[in-house]
């Protein structure tokens, strides 16, 4: 259990974004545009799925166009590099996202740098990524784009901080680690072949964890005061494994017995809560910034095509 004072409530500060965005949208429209976003998903993995439902659900509760091109796991790569040929030329799409992971006999690279930067909503391309290694950014990815508008606004400065982010991926870790550089703080990013890891997040005043490790950090890696940022989700199925993570929460044991299973993040919550000055729950923290940094894409996407369109 996260004590309020303690919360940083990422569904509310996701709601301010959206509301932003949704107020976006309408001026867009009074010019004749609307926001449109086209996700491909190949394949029928799950947790792609409700992604997918999830992306389209928030479009439309905010005023944009959403198109999901739903292709079968037999697709090759030339049918969905012309898939993505054809809404790359197509001008009424303003924001393009291939679901990942794909079938493994796709490149996803070779996929993901076939977009059209301007079009890239998930910040994935090279032009983007190069973008913002020089400051200059442009479509930044979603959930590093979110977590900065989080600190933000719950009165978080890095500036002449101690940063450090537990990850290195192309998707979270390299591009945080980037943008709390050009916020001024001090940054280590650790990874798998860290040495000593909790020595380096001990010294976190700011600790953003991406790893996709189940329960990750423990009391041990973390500063008293320490601000700390869980990226990860997971879903536990092992009866052992929640009483160890929620060890006397009633309301986790509970939700447990009625689903079978419950979330965690990459942190270990109960146990890291009492010493961390401010912390994100799981659920409810990262994951609703992830959607609405999404949808903020996009409409900044259509608006640079407006601008850039004689």
């Amino acid at each position: 259990m996260i004590e309020p004072d303690k919360l940083l409530d990422g569904a509310r500060v996701a709601a301010e974004i959206r509301d932003e965005v949704a107020a976006e949208v309408q001026a867009l429209a009074a010019r004749g545009v609307t926001p449109r976003l086209d996700v491909v998903l190949v394949g029928d993995d799950p947790a792609s799925e409700v992604y997918v439902r999830s992306k389209a659900k928030a479009s439309a509760e905010l005023g944009m166009r959403s198109v999901t091109h739903a292709l079968p796991a037999s697709t090759g790569r030339a049918e969905l590099e012309g898939l993505v040929d054809r809404l790359n030329a197509d001008t009424e799409v303003h924001g393009i996202l291939v679901q990942l992971p794909l079938p493994a006999a796709i490149p996803s690279a070779a996929i993901l740098d076939r977009i059209d930067p301007g079009k890239d909503v998930d910040g994935f391309h090279p032009v983007n990524v190069g973008l913002l290694q020089q400051g200059r950014p442009r479509l930044v990815p979603c959930t590093p784009a979110g977590i900065m508008e989080l600190l933000a606004r719950e009165g978080i400065d890095p500036k002449g901080r101690r940063a450090v982010v537990v990850g290195r991926s192309d998707i979270v870790g390299k591009p945080m680690a980037m943008l709390l550089l050009h916020a001024h703080a001090t940054v280590t990013l650790c990874h798998s072949r860290t040495a000593d890891l909790a020595a380096a997040t001990r010294s976190a005043e700011i600790l953003i964890v991406a790893a996709g490790r189940r329960g990750l950090i423990g009391a041990e890696h973390v500063a008293p005061g320490a601000v700390v940022v869980d990226v990860g989700m997971h879903r536990v199925t092992d009866r052992a494994v929640v009483e160890k993570l929620f060890p006397g929460d009633p309301k986790k044991m509970a939700a447990f017995e009625k689903r079978g299973a419950v979330l965690c993040g990459d942190v270990d919550t109960t146990r890291v809560a009492p010493i961390a000055g401010r912390i994100t729950p799981v659920p409810g923290g990262v994951g609703p910034l992830t959607i609405a940094m999404l949808m903020a894409n996009t409409v900044r996407a259509a608006t640079l095509r407006r601008e850039e369109t004689p």
